[in-house]
This record gives structure tokens, C-alpha cells and sequence, in this order.
């Protein structure tokens, strides 16, 4: 094992028993790295990279109270940690912004019975246009399942229902404006 190896895994191991120079230490040595993550995801996700900054010192101090620094390359890990927080992030502020099909306002609001039955038909209208797949993958999240629960139900993947949700989004934003081009 080279000297620096052995120097980095001794530091690592001094920030995990809590030495704050060894942990200011591994900061400075991984910061140059983080900062280029941060703002490499922030360039392909749209999202601010001080923000991803943040999430991915969270996710390296969380990673240093766990990492085996015996094992492969720990500043590997540590920024693997990093980059797994970041995504998940990025994962999380997307799903905060989608809005349920009533929430977005598109439905008419259910103030009585009779305007809530017709913003049922209109629904129940533009899921019969749907196919059989997005049908199912539509009920299943309007009975308030999450992607991963309606993908299981339905023998498929996440990824698939994030699919076909996009194309269930896309006829959606169509058929509203049909809609109200009819209305009007």
C-alpha cells in the first residue's frame, strides 16, 4: 500500500473517531470534487447547484460514520455516497412538483355534488381514451398508490410507469385544451 493511501485511510479514520482537523482535512481534499458534482447535476437537472452542493456534504458526512476504510478506495465511497444523496434530491423536488390531476385545477372543483359527479364523467371521459396500460397505471395512482406499489401491482418497473405517466401528463395537457376549445 503506497504512503498515500495509508495517509488518506489514517485521516479518514481520525474523522470518523471525531478529530475535527483530520475532518476539516478530508473536506478540503474532497471539495473540488463535490463542487464539480454539485454543479454538473445542478447543469443537467435544472436544479441549484448550492442546493446539490449541500446534500452532497450531507450525504459524504453520513458516509464517513460508515465507511470501511480497509476496503477498495474510501473517498470513492464517500463520494458515491455523495452523489446517491444528490439524486435522491433531485428525485424528491421533482416528485414535490407534480401535482395530482385536481390539484393542478384542471378538474372542475367539487363545490357540490353535481359539479364534483361532472368532474367525475370528465375523468372517467379521458381515462376511456387512455390505453389499457395507462388505464391501469392512472387508476392505480388516483386510488393513491406511489409508482414503485403501481409498478409491482402491475408487473412492470417504475421507470415504466414514470413512462407512461409522461404520456398520460401529455394527453392530459391535449385533452383540457380540447376541452375548453369545444367550450368556447
Amino acid at each position: 500500500m503506497s504512503s498515500t493511501v495509508s495517509t488518506i485511510r489514517t485521516g479518514l479514520l481520525a474523522a470518523q473517531q471525531g478529530h475535527d482537523t483530520a475532518r476539516d482535512e478530508v473536506a478540503q481534499r474532497l471539495w473540488p470534487r463535490l463542487r464539480s458534482l454539485a454543479r454538473y447535476y445542478a447543469r443537467r437537472t435544472g436544479e441549484d447547484a448550492d442546493d446539490l452542493l449541500s446534500e452532497a456534504w450531507v450525504g459524504l458526512l453520513e458516509g464517513l460514520a460508515v465507511v470501511d476504510v480497509t476496503i477498495g478506495d474510501p473517498e470513492q465511497y464517500l463520494l458515491a455516497r455523495a452523489r446517491w444523496r444528490v439524486l435522491d434530491h433531485v428525485r424528491r423536488t421533482r416528485l414535490r412538483r407534480l401535482e395530482s390531476l385536481e390539484a393542478a385545477g384542471t378538474l372542475p372543483a367539487a363545490a357540490d355534488g353535481h359539479e364534483r359527479r361532472l368532474g367525475e364523467l370528465a375523468l372517467h371521459e379521458f381515462l376511456a381514451q387512455l390505453s389499457t396500460t395507462q388505464r391501469a397505471i392512472a387508476e392505480c395512482l388516483l386510488d393513491g398508490l406511489t409508482w414503485r406499489q403501481t409498478g409491482e401491482v402491475l408487473g412492470c418497473t417504475s421507470a415504466n410507469v414514470a413512462y407512461h405517466m409522461r404520456q398520460i401528463r401529455a394527453r392530459w395537457r391535449a385533452w383540457c385544451v380540447a376541452e375548453r376549445a369545444e367550450a368556447d
